[in-house]
């Protein structure tokens, strides 16, 4: 699981915008240059560059500098982590469904 709520907070703040989601995906696919980020994007390279520092500071992904360039490059540690807490939540949401569910039949069965 995730270490501790903060950490939670920063990956699912970073996980809720799509121009973020869709950094990750291009980063998991291959490794790539900021630059080479932006140019996917109708927004400026500066935009960019904060929407990796979010990523960032998440942790989700890491920045390394090469010559001139910072290449980008995912932590799939920490991005499994944000998929068990998911799937921890799925588990939680699906028990209550289903006791939801069992009162409704019992409920039904008393009528």
């Amino acid at each position: 699981m995730v270490a501790d709520e903060g950490d939670a907070d920063r990956i699912f703040h970073a996980l809720a915008d799509p121009t973020r989601r869709d950094i990750l995906a291009r980063a998991i696919r291959a490794e790539q240059s900021v630059s080479a980020l932006a140019r996917h994007y109708p927004i400026s390279l500066a935009a960019v560059q904060k929407h990796v520092v979010v990523l960032e500071r998440a942790a989700l992904v890491v920045k390394q500098r090469r010559g001139r360039e910072q290449v980008v490059h995912v932590d799939m540690a920490v991005l499994r982590r944000a998929t068990r807490l998911l799937d921890a939540f799925e588990q939680l949401w699906r028990h209550r469904a289903h006791g939801i569910a069992q009162i409704l039949a019992e409920d039904r069965e008393g009528k």
